[in-house]
C-alpha cells in the first residue's frame, strides 16, 4: 500500500496546496528515533549545545519572510502575530543557550564524607543527566512557538536530548521548512542530523510513543488526544514521563467592587483577550464570573460593544470551525443560556465572535450545564452571572485544572483590603499562574513563569515555558565514593566547569 500523501491546506479557502512529504511508515519512525539516539554523545558538550542553539535563533530569524509567509498560507494567523511569534522562539532558544552556558540547571550538589552524622555520611554528588530521545508533538495554534522548533524542543536540546518531532497536520510545509534550518545549524557546529527528527502522520505519532529508545514526551493539543498518548507512554512496558498540554478554562473572577469600579474597561479587555488570535489560544478566559447588578450590566454592555466590532476569523482548520459551530450550538440550546453577541460562522471559511450567559446557578451544581465548564476552542467565552460571593464560590469549587486563574480586584482589594487576599488563596489550588487585574493571554518566556497546571492542565507538574521547563528532560544520579579520578567533571572538587553549586552546603556561583 502507498504511504498517504501529507498535504498543505489553505484554512482560508480549505483548498490544499501541495503534497509535503508522505506519512511516514513505522520502519521510518524506527530510523528517526535511532538515528536520535545515536546522536546522544554529540550533543555532550555543553559549549556545542548552546552555540547550536544561538545558531538556529540566527538562522531561523535570516529565513523570517519565507517562514513567515509558509505559516501564514497554513494557518491565517497573520503576518504581524507570526512575526511576533517567531521573535519569541528565537529569545527562547537563545534564553536556553544562557542557561546551558550558566549551569545552573545541572543542579550539583557535593557532600563530603561526614562520620560525625547521625547515620554517617558517605562522599555523595549529585547532579542530573538528560533522560535520552525525547518525542515533541507539535501543537496546532503556536507554528513556531510550540511546534518543530518551540519551547519542548528547544528545553529538550537544551537537556542534551535529541528529538523526533511529529509535525502538526495544519502546517506541515512549515515544519520541514523549520526542521531544515535546524538542521543546518547543527550541521554548522559539527552535530549529526539526526539530532532533530521530523516524522508525519497519525500513527506515526501512536509508533512514536511506544518507540522503546524515547525516553520522555512533550505533548500540546487537545484532553482526548493528549490522553491517549499519556495513556499508552504509561502503558509501556518500560514507561516513560509524559509531559502533556491538553486543555483549560482559564476561570476569571471578576469582584462586585472591581465591577463597580472599572466595568467598561474589564469588558473591552474581557473581549480583547478571548477573542486574540481567533480564541485560539491556550490560555484564552472561557469562563467569567461576573456579579449580577448594575455594576454586571455596564460590563455586559462593555463586553457586548467589544465584541460587536470584532471581525470575524479564520481558525486553523475546517475540522476546527465545524467543532466550533457544533459546540456553540449544543451549549446555546441549554436552558437559561442566552447569547447577547451569537458566536458562529463568519462566512464560508470563518468563524464570528460572540459569548454567552448564563445564571451562576445552572453552574454550582452537577447537570446538563457542565457543558460550560468544559473549554470550547474559538473566539466564545461563557459570562456566568453571580448573585453572591458563596455562589461564585460553588461554582469556582466545581472547576477542574487549569493552565491560568484570574481575578479582577478593586483597588482597595488589590492593596490587600477585604477578600483580596483570601480570593488568591481560592484560586491558587486552580491553575500553574494566578493573574491579578490583568488578563492570561500572553505567556511570557521568563525564568519565573509556569506554564502548567492540575489536570486536565497538564498531566505534570511542570512547566512548559521559562528556563525551569529543561527540567523536564533530566534525571538526578547520585555518585558514592566515586574516586576522584572517575568523576564527570561537573562533579570534581576543583569546580574545572566553573559550575554554580551547592558544595559542603555553602551555596557557590
Amino acid at each position: 500500500m502507498a504511504a498517504a500523501p501529507v498535504w498543505s491546506v489553505d484554512p482560508r479557502t480549505g483548498k490544499q496546496r501541495e503534497q509535503v512529504a508522505v506519512e511516514a511508515t513505522a520502519q521510518e519512525v524506527d530510523a528517526a528515533v535511532r538515528a536520535a539516539h545515536e546522536a546522544r554523545a554529540a550533543l555532550a558538550d555543553r559549549a556545542v549545545r548552546s552555540a547550536f542553539l544561538r545558531t538556529a535563533a540566527d538562522r531561523l530569524e535570516a529565513a523570517k519572510d519565507r517562514l513567515v509567509e509558509a505559516a501564514d498560507a497554513e494557518t491565517a494567523l497573520g503576518p504581524v502575530r507570526l512575526t511576533g511569534e517567531l521573535a519569541r522562539t528565537c529569545y527562547q532558544l537563545r534564553a536556553f543557550a544562557d542557561l546551558v552556558e550558566e549551569g545552573a540547571f545541572l543542579d550539583v550538589i557535593i557532600d563530603h564524607p561526614d562520620d560525625t552524622a547521625t547515620p554517617p555520611v558517605p562522599d555523595l554528588r549529585r547532579y542530573k543527566v538528560p533522560l535520552g530521545v525525547v518525542a515533541v508533538y507539535s501543537a496546532s495554534n503556536f507554528p513556531f512557538a510550540f511546534s518543530v522548533a518551540g519551547g519542548d524542543t528547544a528545553s529538550a536540546l537544551a537537556a542534551g536530548c535529541p528529538v523526533v518531532v511529529k509535525a502538526h497536520p495544519d502546517h506541515p510545509a512549515l515544519s520541514e521548512l523549520v526542521a531544515r534550518v535546524l538542521r543546518d545549524a547543527a550541521a554548522r557546529h559539527g552535530l549529526p542530523a539526526g539530532v532533530l527528527g521530523l516524522v508525519h502522520g497519525f500513527e506515526a505519532g501512536l509508533e512514536l510513543i511506544r518507540h522503546p529508545l524515547v525516553a520522555a514526551a512533550g505533548f500540546t493539543g487537545s484532553v482526548r488526544g493528549g490522553r491517549a498518548l499519556f495513556d499508552a507512554a504509561a502503558a509501556r512496558p518500560v514507561p516513560i514521563p509524559f509531559h502533556g498540554e491538553l486543555g483549560s478554562l482559564n476561570p476569571v473572577l471578576v469582584t462586585e467592587a472591581a465591577a463597580a469600579e472599572r466595568a467598561e474597561a474589564i469588558g473591552a479587555g474581557l473581549a480583547g483577550s478571548m477573542t486574540l488570535g481567533v480564541g485560539q489560544f491556550c490560555v484564552k478566559p472561557g469562563l467569567v464570573l461576573a456579579p449580577a447588578g448594575a455594576a454586571g450590566d455596564r460590563l455586559l454592555k462593555s463586553l457586548t460593544d467589544a465584541v460587536s466590532d470584532t471581525e470575524a476569523g479564520v481558525l486553523l482548520d475546517h475540522r476546527m470551525r465545524d467543532n466550533f459551530l457544533a459546540g456553540i450550538a449544543e451549549r446555546a440550546g441549554l436552558p437559561e443560556v442566552e447569547s447577547p453577541v451569537t458566536p458562529g460562522a463568519g462566512g464560508e471559511h470563518s468563524v464570528s465572535a460572540g459569548f454567552l450567559t448564563v445564571p451562576a446557578s445552572r453552574l454550582a451544581a452537577e447537570g446538563a450545564h457542565d457543558l460550560l465548564l468544559e473549554e470550547c476552542f474559538g473566539p466564545v467565552t461563557v459570562l456566568a452571572r453571580y448573585e453572591d460571593e458563596s455562589e461564585a464560590a460553588a461554582v469556582l469549587s466545581r472547576l477542574p485544572g487549569n493552565l491560568t486563574a484570574t481575578v479582577q480586584l478593586s483597588a482597595e482589594e488589590a492593596a490587600g483590603e477585604g477578600r483580596g487576599p483570601a480570593l488568591l488563596a481560592e484560586l491558587t489550588p486552580l491553575a500553574g499562574r494566578v493573574v491579578v487585574n490583568g488578563w492570561p493571554t500572553g505567556v511570557a518566556v521568563a525564568p519565573a513563569q509556569h506554564h502548567g497546571g492540575p489536570y486536565p492542565a497538564t498531566t505534570s507538574t511542570s512547566t512548559s515555558v521559562g528556563g525551569t521547563a529543561v527540567e523536564r528532560w533530566l534525571r538526578p544520579v547520585a555518585y558514592q565514593n566515586a574516586p576522584e579520578a572517575l568523576l564527570p567533571a561537573e562533579l570534581r572538587d576543583d569546580n574545572p566547569l566553573g559550575l554554580p553549586r551547592l558544595f559542603n552546603g555553602r551555596r557557590e556561583h
